[in-house]
């Protein structure tokens, strides 16, 4: 964007962009248009059906006594926690080192093979938890709620001594935001009708879940997701 490639981004997640939002914006040649309106979420999640085998979810104390519940044959005793490659930057590994958690963190490989598993568990009402994430289908298609750990601050990833474990960093749940929308600072000038569209438009969260789930499960195409959004929105921007 700063170098005029790309005018309009429209999902920066300050929870995982945030260093280089803050060192675009000191350039001068990009704008923050605001929010998005969906919040950023991602976290350990799992279905409803698990506070059954794990009383006291979602507070992070409850896996503390119950991960032969999430085991699977290739953790057992352990809880398995499917997560995804490290690049994703889930610090799950440390997390569960800092918390003392019976898990055992495991790669999915790929994001399509994660929650195919988690549909066949659910399915089955088998044992699972595991990184989801949001704006996406999963959260409005099952029913199943987040881990709720301690509350991420920058301190928690950097300094050891902060937390509940004064000895190791990662003692908290993952970072959780807003989602911004970015334009090229020439954009104003050039395209001011387009900037304007830009800057006041807004979805929401649940509902921009639904669109992903109707292109990534249902196979809609994307043009006609956004037609019939465009259709419902008729005379708002």
């Amino acid at each position: 964007m700063e170098n005029g490639d790309i005018t309009f981004m429209s999902e920066l997640w300050a929870t995982t962009a945030g260093d280089a939002m803050k060192a675009s914006d000191a350039t001068g040649k990009t704008e923050n248009l605001g929010p998005l309106g969906p919040k950023a979420k991602e976290e350990w999640w799992y279905p409803m059906y698990m506070k059954e085998k794990c009383p006291g979810l979602p507070d992070w104390h409850a896996l503390l006594k119950c991960g032969e519940a999430f085991a699977v044959p290739e953790t057992a005793p352990k809880g398995r926690y499917l997560g995804m490659e490290a690049t994703w930057g889930g610090h799950d590994p440390e997390r569960i080192k800092a918390l003392n958690l019976p898990f055992v963190a495991v790669d999915a490989g790929t994001e399509a093979a994660m929650f195919a598993e988690l549909k066949s568990a659910y399915e089955r009402k088998a044992p699972i938890i595991l990184w989801v994430y949001s704006p996406h289908w999963v959260p409005s298609v099952f029913e199943g709620e987040w881990v709720q750990f301690p509350e991420y601050t920058d301190a928690c990833y950097t300094d050891p001594k902060w937390g509940v474990n004064p000895d190791l960093a990662f003692d908290c749940g993952k970072p959780h935001g807003d989602i911004f929308k970015y334009i090229s600072a020439k954009a104003k000038t050039k395209w001011p009708d387009a900037y304007k569209a830009l800057k006041d438009f807004k979805v929401d969260g649940p509902e921009l879940n639904l669109m992903v789930k109707a292109v990534d499960v249902d196979g809609k195409s994307i043009d006609d997701v956004v037609a019939k959004w465009m259709a419902d929105h008729k005379g708002q921007y």
